[in-house]
């Protein structure tokens, strides 16, 4: 390919890399790359699961395994994880409307799930929020895009300032109270709670 394309073998990677990013590639190592976004459930398992699980325990996996996530992030990510990070909480904050925020925060949460260099935790993660995704939530919408003073715009910033300079305790309990936050917006408006175990503290 790079004689193909006249390009050096690290042009090569990173412009892999930014279609990966992007989901119009997806690479695993032995196999190869391949076009297209990277299967992560067949279509069995996720309405399996979907119609399986209710919204509250959705949310106590997530307060159970992101926070963890953060951490191990923090630890092990690496200077091209850090970038993706910064560029997505960036471009959740410059979101036009609140389908653009959506995405960019989806891919924030992705990038953090990467950092740990970690397969599996990044397969369990893409595995929920296959099944999150897949789940109707209640949230209304009073503007059409995320106000300036969005509160989970300062919230990200704490997290990726965390990751970045490898606070792992911080980026943990930023990650939790970030969580907290979002779901005490979410819940309630659906005439739910937060799981128990995740009030307080």
């Amino acid at each position: 390919m790079c004689a193909t394309l006249g390009v050096t073998r690290n042009q090569l990677r990173r412009a892999l890399s930014e279609l990966e990013e992007q989901g119009l590639i997806w690479r695993h190592v032995g196999r190869g790359t391949f076009v297209g976004a990277r299967p992560v459930l067949n279509l069995e398992d996720v309405t399996y699961l979907r119609d399986q699980v209710k919204p509250e325990q959705v949310v106590s996996v997530r307060f159970t395994i992101e926070p963890e996530m953060a951490r191990l992030a923090a630890i092990y990510g690496k200077k091209a994880d850090h970038i993706q990070i910064k560029a997505c909480a960036d471009n959740c904050r410059n979101a036009q409307d609140w389908r653009s925020y959506e995405a960019w925060d989806n891919k924030l949460h992705h990038a953090i799930a990467r950092a740990t260099q970690n397969q599996l935790h990044l397969y369990y993660y893409e595995t929920l929020n296959v099944v999150r995704r897949s789940v109707v939530w209640g949230q209304p919408r009073k503007s059409s895009k995320p106000p300036a003073d969005y509160s989970s715009f300062v919230e990200h910033d704490v997290i990726v300032q965390a990751i970045l300079s490898h606070d792992a305790d911080l980026a943990t309990q930023s990650m939790m109270d970030h969580l907290k936050s979002v779901y005490g917006r979410i819940l309630p408006s659906m005439g739910l709670a937060l799981p128990k175990e995740f009030v307080g503290g």
